[in-house]
């Protein structure tokens, strides 16, 4: 029987390395509405925000499979409050920084530490809880991965309209720093001090190789549209394709491959990877359209943008911590059923959002009909996509899981963002429009994928 002593133990430290990865999921997005500030601040040039937006993701999505391994090799729980510690550290040097090239600088510090950190968490969940504590336990960690992206940019909003002390920007990197240490003196306490007993090879091949081909993909995308997309960002594009396929090459012939075999033949995590970047894709593009659309064409302040971000993120937390109640045989079942609401969500959003007018009670109610819709699919996606892979990979696993998100809101960045800032000279109503009804195909796409996991045995 469970003593109160272990739960509280599991809960204080689940709490913590969720903690952690709120914090890098929130620093993905948290930055967007504070962009104009830094841009009057900094006196920064359109190339150098967007790599104050971008520096951090580039380095994240590039050391997220080279983090797994170390966390394999050196213990989750240290790996953790390794990575933590220096995301801490460089969000206060984020907050800190005199200047542009300082700020970027410090953001891709913070990208690779949170890269360490991020994939401890699955493997550490994986590794200390089971049956139904390990299913709550995923079911949050779905939500974080979500919910944090919407969190960032209301909060974003909030910390950046309200100008505290007059530092403008600067706390949304600051506020990571008491929340950091609070997590490391929690740490220290709850955390695993693991190690595999049998560690592998880190595969230096491996980790150039795909560490490469994710930085030619990424690099282009999200400095392709800044730049007029020039030459080299499809030169970069062209090897990126190479250099994945290469990857392919050198895994087969490892003897201690960077991403083992049993984690692409664990059951549903390849279809359910595949529905969680189309979703991740449409969900990040579809803020950051907002983003521009609230604060640029209706003139909102960032606290007011960050506001309109409320009733989805209201939607998703009792909908992402909820479903579990469903009966069991329910909890496949309902992906692809919440994933055509959030489809429907998005195209009524779509038809409020038309018109250029300020987002009123119909928007609101859209919005939050997609919160709840898509918290309802997202966290059993995650559920489903980790379930069944064996704790001897789970570090793998979680590398591939993160990895498969990043770059999905890369990906949802570029191509919405693109096609917004692209169908008219200065974007409008209409821009936002299309780019959301661009979503609700996404999603349609992640809907057939999804349709494809109830058919696989639990």
């Amino acid at each position: 029987m469970t003593t109160t002593l272990e739960v509280r133990t599991g809960g204080a430290l689940l709490a913590t390395v969720l903690g952690g990865q709120f914090m890098a999921v929130l620093d993905v997005s948290i930055v967007n509405v504070a962009v104009p500030s830094i841009r009057a601040d900094l006196a920064a040039s359109g190339a150098g925000l967007q790599l104050v937006v971008a520096g951090y993701a580039i380095a994240y999505a590039v050391l997220l499979v080279t983090g797994a391994r170390l966390g394999d090799r050196h213990g989750h729980g240290r790996a953790f409050q390794a990575g933590l510690a220096g995301f801490t550290v460089a969000s206060l040097l984020c907050g800190l920084a005199p200047s542009t090239g300082t700020l970027i600088a410090c953001r891709l510090l913070q990208g690779a530490a949170a890269a360490l950190m991020v994939p401890q968490v699955f493997s550490i969940i994986q590794r200390t809880f089971t049956g139904p504590a390990r299913t709550r336990a995923l079911g949050f960690y779905g939500a974080v991965l979500a919910g944090a992206a919407v969190a960032g940019q209301a909060f974003g909003g909030f910390l950046t309209g309200a100008d505290l002390l007059g530092t403008g920007w600067r706390p949304v990197f600051l506020v990571n720093v008491p929340v950091g240490l609070a997590l490391l003196l929690l740490g220290r306490r709850h955390l695993p001090r693991d190690r595999s007993p049998d560690p592998r090879r880190l595969d230096p091949l491996g980790v150039l190789t795909l560490a490469s081909a994710v930085f030619t993909l990424v690099l282009p995308l999200v400095l392709g549209h800044e730049s007029g997309w020039p030459w080299w960002t499809w030169t970069s594009l062209a090897a990126s394709a190479a250099l994945f396929a290469g990857f392919t090459m050198v895994q087969r012939r490892s003897a201690a491959p960077l991403i083992s075999a049993l984690v692409l033949r664990s059951p549903g995590l390849v279809p359910a990877s595949a529905a969680i970047l189309a979703v991740m894709a449409s969900y990040a593009g579809f803020l950051f359209t907002l983003g521009l659309h609230t604060q640029g064409d209706l003139g909102y302040s960032p606290f007011k943008a960050g506001l309109v971000l409320v009733p989805a993120a209201a939607g998703f937390a009792v909908s992402s911590l909820t479903w579990r109640r469903l009966p069991p045989p329910w909890h496949r079942r309902i992906i692809p059923v919440a994933l055509l609401v959030v489809t429907v969500s998005y195209a009524l959003m779509a038809w409020t959002i038309r018109a250029g007018h300020p987002l009123g009670p119909a928007y609101l109610t859209a919005s939050t009909i997609y919160g709840l819709a898509l918290g309802a699919s997202f966290s059993p996606l995650i559920g489903v996509a980790l379930a069944h892979v064996p704790p001897s990979v789970a570090a793998d696993a979680s590398g591939v899981v993160a990895t498969v998100t990043q770059l999905a809101a890369v990906l949802g960045v570029a191509t919405f963002g693109t096609i917004y800032l692209s169908l008219v000279p200065s974007p409008s109503a209409a821009a936002i429009t299309d780019a959301t009804l661009c979503a609700a195909g996404l999603l349609a796409t992640a809907t057939a994928t999804a349709l494809l996991l109830t058919r696989r045995p639990t």
